[in-house]
């Protein structure tokens, strides 16, 4: 028995040994370190070790800290310029290789193009080019959003959250109450950090991001450039607004370059899901929507699935924690069955979901239904996608790909796999990923095909507003390894 508790405190202190190194890397070099996909920064020793334990459930074998600290020692010496690093993924494979390389020319071959590429003047070059972004309401999305912006700002050269615009509420401490939501949030804990006010300036302190907060009845009337804004980016994430005409009305305030809506657009408005139709992004759209959450969860396993099976038609069926939109107790709503008590009842209502994938995905346009279900949690949500395919597919088959799919293709940002037989909605809370497939739930057979797809209604979504967000301001990262389709799946 000693041997494993011997075992153990070796490994806490290596992992002790990584975090000066991770938090190097990121704050001098501006490079994002991760463990197939789990990030790693501001990470507790517990949480480092925690993500070299989940790749066993991926690739059915350990990770080590001491595989991945020889390879973030490596790169700390290599004057690495900016990049996003799976170090776990690098660890794995040079293990494979049985040694091959010795470590230094394993990472000469895999991450090359970034080695030495670091020097003051490109970090201050990448210091002027910061994007100020503007997030306009300060609801559920808007204050993870704020989390996420203010978490990623560690490195320097990102987006940087200059102000929040809010109505005046009727207390005398509104201040008080926005940063008090931002600091406690009773589904995703207390915020990571520390938080302060400047009641001289209307301002909150977050982990030393000086944020602005500007009280606005409309979003015309403003004048960011008195606040030293500059050609910023604005997130509306009220939902109040979703027509070209009444997002174009933030343009008309003076500091505003392009505007993002969370939430999907009407009209004309091209409506964005990360990683699939992202490339129809260009310098002149000046008015974007990142779509929904539902949206977002299901269109990247829609993908990968319609490109390796063909999708004939289907039915995507939305479980879906209740909202904002819905009452505690039973009130008049102006929409069929929300009117009655959200934490006691499930309740049928309609989503646009399976329709919008069209918008992004247009070769299943006409091809799926939908509906949706809102039920008693706060949140994590769940899609039901009952598909007939072109092709026969097994249970085996369809897992294994998508498991290629979401660690080692262009989707697994979006995509995340579990295949345990004991997880439920609360084990995603807090999932970057856009929706994670339920393996120990897919059902296959001939051309049928039943996928159960788990997503953060909140937090994933967020990942991917603030993934539009960065390629709207040019602020993107190679990505090591290299991500391409896994080859035993390509055509």
């Amino acid at each position: 028995m000693n041997e494993h508790l011997s075992d153990w405190t070796e490994r806490e202190s290596t992992a002790e040994a990584m975090i000066p190194l991770i938090g190097r890397l990121y704050r001098k070099n501006n490079v994002v370190t991760s463990i197939y996909g789990r990030a790693i920064i501001n990470q507790s020793v517990i949480g480092i070790l925690r993500a070299h334990r989940y790749v066993r459930q991926v690739e059915n074998s350990e990770l080590s800290v001491h595989d991945t600290f020889p390879i973030l020692e490596a790169m700390d010496r290599l004057e690495l310029g900016c990049a996003h690093i799976d170090i776990g993924k690098l660890a794995v494979k040079f293990r494979n290789e049985g040694g091959a390389d010795s470590l230094d020319a394993f990472l000469q071959r895999e991450i090359g193009e970034i080695i030495g590429k670091h020097s003051a003047e490109s970090a201050s070059n990448a210091e002027k080019d910061t994007k100020d972004v503007v997030l306009y309401g300060f609801g559920r999305i808007g204050r993870l959003l704020a989390r996420i912006l203010i978490e990623k700002a560690g490195g320097g050269n990102n987006l940087r959250l200059r102000a929040i615009v809010v109505r005046k509420g009727g207390a005398s401490n509104d201040l008080e109450k926005r940063a008090s939501l931002l600091r406690r949030d009773s589904v995703h804990g207390s915020f990571k950090g520390t938080i302060s006010v400047d009641y001289d300036n209307c301002a909150i302190i977050a982990n030393g991001n000086y944020i602005k907060v500007i009280y606005s009845d409309g979003p015309d009337t403003l004048d960011y450039t008195s606040y030293g804004i500059k050609n910023a980016i604005v997130i509306d994430n009220t939902g109040i607004w979703r027509d070209e005409d009444g997002l174009g009305l933030h343009l008309k305030s003076k500091g505003v370059s392009r505007v993002i809506l969370t939430a999907p657009g009407k009209g004309n408005i091209k409506n964005i899901v990360y990683g699939i139709n992202n490339d129809w992004i260009t310098d002149d759209d000046k008015i974007l929507s990142a779509a929904s959450c539902t949206t977002n969860a299901i269109t990247p396993v829609l993908k990968a699935i319609h490109d390796q099976y063909g999708i004939e038609d289907g039915h995507v069926e939305t479980v879906h924690s209740y909202t904002n939109d819905q009452n505690l107790i039973d009130n008049y709503h102006k929409g069929s069955r929300r009117g009655r008590s959200a934490p006691l009842n499930m309740v049928i209502t309609e989503t646009g979901a399976a329709k919008a994938v069209a918008k992004a995905l247009p070769e299943l346009k006409g091809k799926l239904t939908g509906n949706a279900i809102r039920v008693p949690t706060p949140n994590v949500s769940m899609a039901i996608l009952n598909l007939n395919l072109s092709k026969e597919v097994t249970v085996e088959g369809v897992n294994e790909y998508l498991r290629e799919m979401a660690l080692h293709s262009e989707l697994q940002k979006q995509i995340d796999f579990v295949n345990s037989p004991e997880v439920v909605s609360t084990d995603f809370v807090g999932s970057r990923h856009a929706g994670i497939v339920d393996a120990q739930a897919t059902i296959a057979g001939g051309h049928r095909l039943i996928l159960y797809v788990w997503y953060d209604n909140e937090a994933g979504y967020s990942a991917q507003v603030v993934r539009c967000v960065n390629q709207m301001a040019g602020v993107t990262y190679p990505i090591f390894p290299k991500r391409e389709r896994p080859e035993q799946f390509a055509d």
